[in-house]
């Protein structure tokens, strides 16, 4: 009886500490491994080892998550220029970024607000339903203890490779059917802040997710201050085409398609184009 009533007294004072409307602020810092293999007829070891710096320098981001307990907004803390290399620019598309990420966790829905070639689209579905799994496993994030949940999710195959103005196809059809690899997500989140929210599209946890590894894909939480001096405003994106997820898809492979077969034409003079393919 004696073990009972501490821990409901616990329960009690942790949740009276969020009894009221509560509001944060979380900082995370992304990265992911870069393998693209070399093609030596492409380019020499030392442009590949300078690429493969690039790639990972636009990966490792600062992102902010502006949280209460009904919504959220996430999005990179400081804009960076795409990365040059001399008269080489390399442009990075993702059919699930987002410039700001809205969540509203009360209604399962997100807005995603991305331009895109130099227009604004606003992205809005619902969120997808993460299966959890809940681990016994425990660490310290900071001041915060976390608990583990993972899932499991197939994925395409994707080959990397390097395609300098078009010389190589890397979208080639072959006879053989798409292959899959199911990986392993790995999530740690804190009871200690109530929220079932997350970074980026990672949610649905008793606790808000502090780390994600999710493939070659990493996410840490680096700082969080809680009720802030300073109101924070969590207001929904308004401008932009309006579009599901799947609209947007197709819309962004249209478009780089258009890109391929411009960059295709002999006697394009607009300087090196290179689209790199990450394997996955």
């Amino acid at each position: 009886m004696q073990q009972f009533l501490i821990l409901v007294i616990i329960w009690c004072v942790s949740n009276g500490l969020f009894a009221q409307d509560f509001q944060g602020v979380a900082t995370y810092k992304t990265k992911r491994k870069i393998e693209v293999p070399l093609d030596s007829t492409q380019m020499t070891s030392e442009m590949h080892q300078r690429m493969i710096e690039m790639l990972k320098k636009q990966f490792e981001k600062t992102f902010v998550l502006s949280f209460n307990q009904q919504a959220s907004i996430y999005k990179e803390d400081e804009t960076l220029e795409a990365p040059r290399a001399g008269n080489m620019r390399m442009m990075f598309i993702t059919t699930d970024g987002a410039d700001v990420l809205y969540k509203d966790m009360k209604a399962n829905r997100y807005t995603s607000q991305t331009e895109f070639f130099g227009k604004l689209f606003l992205v809005k579905d619902d969120l997808e339903k993460l299966d959890w799994t809940l681990e016994n496993e425990t660490k310290n994030i900071g001041k915060y203890t976390c608990y583990k949940a993972t899932m499991k999710r197939v994925v395409d195959v994707v080959q990397g490779g390097i395609s300098i103005n078009g010389d190589k196809d890397l979208d080639a059809e072959t006879d053989e059917a798409p292959q899959t690899r199911e990986i392993m997500v790995t999530a740690w989140y804190t009871p200690q802040i109530p929220l079932n929210n997350g970074p980026a599209r990672y949610y649905g946890l008793p606790g808000l997710i502090l780390e994600v590894s999710d493939g070659e894909e990493s996410i840490l939480c680096s700082k969080i201050v809680l009720n802030p001096d300073k109101n924070i405003n969590i207001k929904e994106p308004e401008k932009g085409k309006e579009v599901d997820q799947a609209e947007y898809e197709a819309i962004v492979e249209k478009k780089l398609e258009e890109e391929r077969d411009r960059f295709s034409d002999v006697g394009h003079d607009d300087g090196e184009r290179i689209e790199i393919r990450i394997g996955g």
